[in-house]
C-alpha cells in the first residue's frame, strides 16, 4: 500500500473555508475546497490526526480507487478488481454508502447493492464465507460517490460522524451539532481570546453545546479524545503503534490543558427542564469543573464580576416557527442587547440567528457577518464589538454626546467592591439589593411615529372604557396603512393581529414595520413585553378562525358592562370575545329582563351571559363545538349563574327545526361559510340566512324581537324579507369608539314580527 493518500473531509456546507485551514493546520498537503468538502494528500499519520483532531469534519475518507465508469457492470469491476483481502477478513461485517448519479444508475440503492455484491464476491471462500452487512457498527464502511462519470471509492476511517463526540446524550428541542459549534466558536475568535484569559458565557445555553466545544478548545483537548469506536479499529491496514503514539500525544496535551486554572465559562438557561441534562453532558466531557450552568433568564444574565474580565459572549437564539412567535423572538433579543450594553461593556458577543432581521433590533451594530447553515436553514453569525461606539441609539449624536456616553458607560462599569456572584443551593443567581434599571428599547424613526399614535389612541380610548367599565377593547386598527394591524387591549395583555400585506408591499419593508411596531407596543401601551401575543390573520375561509392554533390553556379573565368573561388569547386565532359585538350584548343585556332568550351559533355564549346578567328568565345558547360549549359554561360559572341556561351541541338549522319552544329574544350571528363534519351540508351565510331567520322567526313568541348580524363584507340581506318582517337596520347603533375607524366590521338588523 502506498505512504501517501488521497484522502476527502466532509464537512456541513458553509464550513469548507474554516475545514481547509484546519486541516492544512493538521498536516493536509494539496488541499482544495469543495461544496460540503475538502480534497487533499497525506500520510496515515495525519490521517489519524484529522480523525483526532478534527472539530469542523463529519468524516475523514481515505480515497481507494477513482475509476471511469459508463453503466453498473463497470462499476461492479471496478469494485472487484480492488485487493479487498488486504482490508478486510472475509468474515467481516460491512456497510455501504453510495452518492450521486448518472452512468445508468439514478437509485442509490441499486448502486450500494452492486459495491457490496462486488466485494462480497471478492472475498467469498470456497467454504461459502463471506462478509455479512451490518449497517450500525461494522468492520468497514464504504463509500462511492459517481461524479460526473468517475467513481470515488473510499474508506470511512471516522466510522460513526466526527461531530457526535460522545459527550451529548441528551440534548434540546433544536440543537447545534458540535462541528457546528465548533465552527461559530472559531468564527468568532474564541481560540484567541481563551489564550488571552479571557471569558466565556452563553446566556441561551440550552444543553451546554458552546460552552463544552470552548472548554474543549481552552483546554487544549482532542475534540474525539474518548471516541472509542473508529471506521479503521477493524481495517486490515490500521497501524495501531502510529495511532496509539498519536493517542497518547493528544491525552498528555489534554491532561496539561487541564491541569492549568480553569477559565471561567458559564452557561444560564430560562427552561429549567435544560439544565441538569445539561450539567450531565458536561460531566461526561470530563468538564465540570471548568464549566458551571445557571437557571436564569436572558434579562438577568450577567458576565463574571471581576470587571477587568472580558471575554466572549455566545449565543444562539431561538428561531421561532410557532404563531406568535414574532414577538416573543422580538423581546428576546431586544433583551439580550439591553444585557450586553448593561453588563457586557468592552467584551466581544457572537450572535447565531435564523433571523437576522431581529439582530437589528438588539440595539447594537454588528462590526462582521458571516454565512453559515444549520442543516437546510441558512443562519447568519453576527459579530459585535460590545462598546458605545456600535450601540445604535435611534437618534443622530454629536461626536461630544457619543464621548459622553462613552463615559458614563466607563463609570457605570466601574467596580464598587470586589466580590464574587453567590448562588443559592439550587445553583440560581442571588440577585443584589439594587438590581440594574433596564432601559427601554431604542425605537426607530417608524417605530417612534407608531408609538405616538398608539398613546394618543389610548389617551382618548381610555378615558371612554374607564366610564363604561370596559377593560378590553381596540386601541388601533389599521390607522397608519403602512402598519397594517389590529391591537387589542385585554385588561394587562395585548392581541396582536398582523394582516398579511398585500403582494405589491415588499416583504422586508412589512417584516421591519412589524417589528417596528412591537418594539414601541410595550412602550406606548404600559404593558410588560411578555404579555404581547401576536397573530398573523389572512383572508379566512371556512372556520379556520376557530381551528386550534396552540395548546397552552391559558385563560384570561376580563370584564365589561359589570360581566366576566374568560378569553383565551394563545390557541385560536379569534380569543373567545368578538369585541366589536360589545354593543349588540349590552343591548340584550338591557333588554333581557324577565324575557327568554335564545343565543343561535353561540360561540362562547358571551352574549347569553349578558342576558342572564340583565335578568332574563332563561337563556338557551346553541353551537357546534363542544369545545365553545364547554367555555360558555365557565362563563356562566364564572359569573355565578348556572340554573336556567341551557347550552345546546348541534346544528343551529337541524336544531331550529325540531325545536318547538318559544324565546322573547333571540341574537344571531352566523359564520360566514361552516363545512363542519358534524353537520349536514354546507352553511353558506348569503345562501341560507333567509332559510335561517324563517326558521328562527317561527320560534320567536308574539312582541319579541330577533337580532340579527354577521361580518361578511359583501352581504346583501334578501329584500322579500321586509314583505314577511319588519326590518331595521341598526349597524351605525351597534358601533363603539374602538371600532369607529373600521365601521363596516359588521352589519346588524332588528327584525320583529308585523
Amino acid at each position: 500500500m502506498s505512504d501517501r493518500y488521497e484522502l476527502f473531509l466532509t464537512c456541513p456546507k458553509g464550513l469548507e473555508g474554516l475545514l481547509i485551514e484546519e486541516a492544512v493546520g493538521l498536516g493536509l498537503e494539496d488541499a482544495r475546497e469543495h461544496t460540503s468538502a475538502v480534497r487533499g494528500m497525506a500520510d496515515m499519520e495525519t490521517a489519524y490526526r484529522l480523525c483526532l483532531w478534527s472539530r469542523l469534519a463529519n468524516r475523514v475518507l481515505l480515497v481507494l480507487k477513482r475509476f471511469p465508469m459508463k453503466d453498473a457492470e463497470d462499476l461492479y469491476h471496478g469494485v472487484l478488481d480492488i485487493e479487498w483481502e488486504e482490508h478486510m477478513l472475509p468474515d467481516g461485517t460491512l456497510a455501504v454508502e453510495f452518492s450521486g448519479h448518472g452512468s445508468g444508475i439514478d437509485n442509490t440503492h441499486f448502486g450500494a447493492l452492486k459495491v457490496k455484491d462486488a466485494i462480497v464476491d471478492k472475498l467469498r471462500t470456497p467454504t461459502g464465507e463471506r462478509p455479512s452487512i451490518d449497517k450500525i457498527n461494522p468492520d468497514l464502511r464504504i463509500h462511492l460517490r459517481l461524479d460526473r462519470g468517475e467513481a470515488i471509492l473510499s474508506l470511512d476511517l471516522s466510522g460513526h460522524s466526527l461531530h457526535q463526540r460522545g459527550y451529548r446524550l441528551q440534548q434540546g428541542a433544536a440543537p447545534l451539532k458540535e462541528n457546528l459549534a465548533a465552527a461559530i466558536l472559531i468564527r468568532a475568535g474564541w481560540p484567541r481570546i481563551a489564550a488571552e484569559g479571557g471569558a466565556l458565557t452563553d446566556p441561551m445555553c440550552g444543553v451546554g453545546t458552546f460552552l463544552v466545544e470552548g472548554a474543549m478548545i481552552a483546554a487544549d483537548m482532542a475534540p474525539n479524545l474518548n471516541r472509542e469506536q473508529w471506521g479503521f479499529t477493524a481495517w486490515l491496514g490500521h497501524v495501531p503503534a502510529l495511532w496509539n503514539k498519536l493517542h497518547t500525544q493528544a491525552s498528555e496535551r489534554a491532561a496539561i490543558g487541564m491541569a492549568k486554572p480553569p477559565l471561567w465559562i458559564r452557561g444560564y438557561e430560562a427552561d429549567p427542564r435544560l439544565i441538569q441534562p445539561g450539567r450531565n453532558n458536561i460531566e461526561r466531557a470530563g468538564l465540570s469543573h471548568w464549566i458551571k450552568v445557571y437557571q436564569g433568564e436572558v434579562g438577568t444574565f450577567e458576565p463574571r464580576p471581576d470587571q477587568n474580565q472580558k471575554g466572549l459572549v455566545i449565543c444562539n437564539p431561538p428561531y421561532g416557527e410557532r404563531l406568535g412567535d414574532e414577538a416573543s423572538l422580538l423581546y428576546l433579543y431586544q433583551n439580550l442587547g439591553e444585557r450586553l450594553r448593561q453588563a457586557c461593556l468592552g467584551w466581544e458577543a457572537a450572535v447565531f440567528t435564523g433571523t437576522p432581521d431581529l439582530g437589528k433590533r438588539m440595539g447594537i451594530r454588528s462590526h462582521k457577518q458571516y454565512s453559515f447553515w444549520n442543516g437546510a436553514l441558512p443562519c447568519k453569525l453576527l459579530l459585535i464589538k460590545v462598546n458605545p461606539d456600535q450601540f445604535v441609539t435611534g437618534e443622530r449624536r454629536t461626536p461630544e454626546q457619543r464621548q459622553a456616553e462613552r463615559e458614563q458607560a466607563v463609570y457605570d462599569q466601574a467596580p464598587t467592591e470586589p466580590q464574587e456572584r453567590q448562588y443559592n443551593k439550587n445553583g440560581n443567581p442571588i440577585k443584589p439589593a439594587a438590581a440594574p434599571v433596564v432601559e427601554q428599547a431604542r425605537l426607530s424613526e417608524g417605530g417612534q411615529m407608531f408609538a405616538n399614535r398608539l398613546q394618543k389612541n389610548l389617551k382618548l380610548l381610555g378615558k371612554w372604557a374607564k366610564r363604561e367599565g370596559v377593560d378590553c377593547y381596540r386601541v388601533y386598527d389599521a390607522d397608519m396603512p403602512e402598519y397594517s394591524m389590529a391591537i387589542d387591549l385585554y385588561h394587562d395583555w395585548v392581541h396582536v393581529q398582523e394582516y398579511v400585506a398585500p403582494k405589491s408591499i415588499d416583504p422586508e419593508k412589512a417584516s421591519a414595520r412589524m417589528f417596528d411596531a412591537l418594539a414601541a407596543i410595550p412602550q406606548a401601551l404600559s404593558i410588560d413585553k411578555s404579555r404581547v401575543v401576536v397573530k398573523r390573520r389572512e383572508r379566512q375561509s371556512g372556520t379556520k378562525q376557530y381551528e386550534r392554533q396552540s395548546a397552552q390553556g391559558k385563560f384570561t379573565e376580563v370584564s365589561e358592562g359589570g360581566v366576566k368573561l374568560l378569553v383565551n388569547l394563545t390557541d385560536y386565532l379569534d380569543t373567545g370575545l368578538f369585541l366589536d359585538h360589545r354593543p349588540m350584548r349590552m343591548r340584550i343585556q338591557k333588554e333581557a329582563a324577565g324575557k327568554r332568550f335564545l343565543n343561535l351559533y353561540c360561540y362562547t355564549a358571551t352574549a347569553s351571559v349578558h342576558a342572564a346578567k340583565g335578568g332574563a328568565r332563561s337563556t338557551t345558547s346553541v353551537d357546534l363545538s363542544k369545545t365553545y360549549l364547554d367555555w360558555a359554561r365557565r362563563n356562566f360559572s364564572l359569573n355565578g349563574f348556572s340554573d336556567k341556561n341551557r347550552l345546546e351541541q348541534g346544528d343551529v338549522m337541524a336544531w331550529l327545526e325540531a325545536s318547538r319552544d318559544e324565546f322573547d329574544l333571540i341574537f344571531i350571528d352566523p359564520p360566514t361559510f361552516s363545512n363542519s363534519k358534524r353537520m349536514e351540508g354546507i352553511f353558506d351565510v348569503q345562501r341560507d340566512h333567509v332559510q335561517l331567520l324563517d326558521l328562527a322567526m317561527a320560534r320567536l313568541a308574539p312582541g319579541g324581537v330577533l337580532y340579527f348580524s354577521n361580518n361578511f363584507r359583501k352581504f346583501q340581506l334578501e329584500d322579500n324579507l321586509s314583505e314577511r318582517y319588519a326590518v331595521e337596520e341598526i349597524s351605525d347603533k351597534t358601533i363603539d369608539p374602538d371600532f369607529a375607524r373600521n365601521a363596516k366590521i359588521h352589519r346588524a338588523w332588528k327584525v320583529t314580527a308585523r
